[in-house]
């Protein structure tokens, strides 16, 4: 399952979720927190019910942001989930284990880190039941903490041990919303950084920034063939008895090699 992007749809807009199924982002989050008023959450719960009865999305992970799990109407969201066809749930301000989610719906789960509660009990988190990725919301973090945005968007740390705790399980690091919808260089340069953290996506809010998401997690023509000449090279030495080859004046070992397996299994 390739998460380069997943673009966050308002299960409130039709006409939105209409338009998710022509767009190339690799996960559709429908989102029933934030972007629904209160008033308006059993509308769009209907709303998207009926929707994904009707259309259809081809090779997408279709995931369901609820709200949160402590309130009412995350609990209803959590009664539309075990009848409704989707594969993920993206759980806001996750804290603490949640295979109780899993057993009960049968989903897969995203939770995002949005509390300090959550951020110091992230291996909690990653080691329930069903989680296939996370991701985290920095204005929320900062929220939690009296902090500033600007200063969790950039920081470092906590982008870094996100990342680690989720290779450490063997799921999927996905990094945080960009908000400038007009500023696409400094989105993909945000991208970029995140990919060299080790982060395999990014979670998007316009169609514009999918297009950049997917190229940036993807890896280049250039990057496939490599792959391929390491992993013929290094299988070749494996039957003469080496574990380590020199190839174009580079080491190769089998680190190497189980990268290069890894990205033609996905993109060769």
């Amino acid at each position: 399952m390739r998460r380069r992007s997943q673009l966050f749809v308002p299960a409130i807009s039709e006409k939105m979720i209409r338009k998710s199924t022509e767009l190339e982002a690799d996960s559709i989050i429908f989102d029933l927190e934030d972007s629904v008023p209160y008033e308006d959450k059993d509308k769009a719960r209907e709303i998207l019910r009926k929707s994904l009865e009707e259309l259809q999305w081809k090779n997408k992970e279709l995931c369901v942001r609820i709200n949160n799990l402590g309130t009412k109407e995350g609990l209803k969201d959590l009664v539309l989930i075990s009848e409704i066809e989707i594969d993920t749930i993206v759980i806001p301000k996750a804290e603490g284990n949640l295979s109780f989610v899993y057993r009960s719906t049968g989903k897969n789960i995203e939770p995002l880190v949005e509390t300090a509660k959550g951020f110091i009990d992230i291996e909690n988190l990653v080691r329930s039941e069903g989680i296939v990725s996370i991701s985290y919301g920095a204005a929320d973090i900062s929220l939690s903490t009296g902090g500033e945005v600007k200063t969790y968007e950039n920081n470092e740390y906590v982008k870094t041990k996100i990342v680690m705790y989720a290779k450490a399980y063997g799921i999927d690091p996905i990094d945080k919303v960009f908000f400038d919808l007009k500023d696409l260089k400094g989105f993909e340069e945000e991208c970029l950084h995140a990919k060299k953290l080790g982060y395999v996506g990014k979670q998007v809010i316009h169609p514009s920034q999918i297009p950049i998401s997917n190229s940036v997690f993807s890896p280049t023509k250039e990057e496939i063939e490599w792959a391929k000449k390491v992993i013929e090279a290094y299988e070749n030495a494996i039957k003469e008895g080496r574990g380590a080859i020199r190839l174009e004046d580079k080491l190769i070992d089998n680190v190497h090699y189980a990268i290069a397996k890894k990205i033609v299994k996905d993109y060769g």
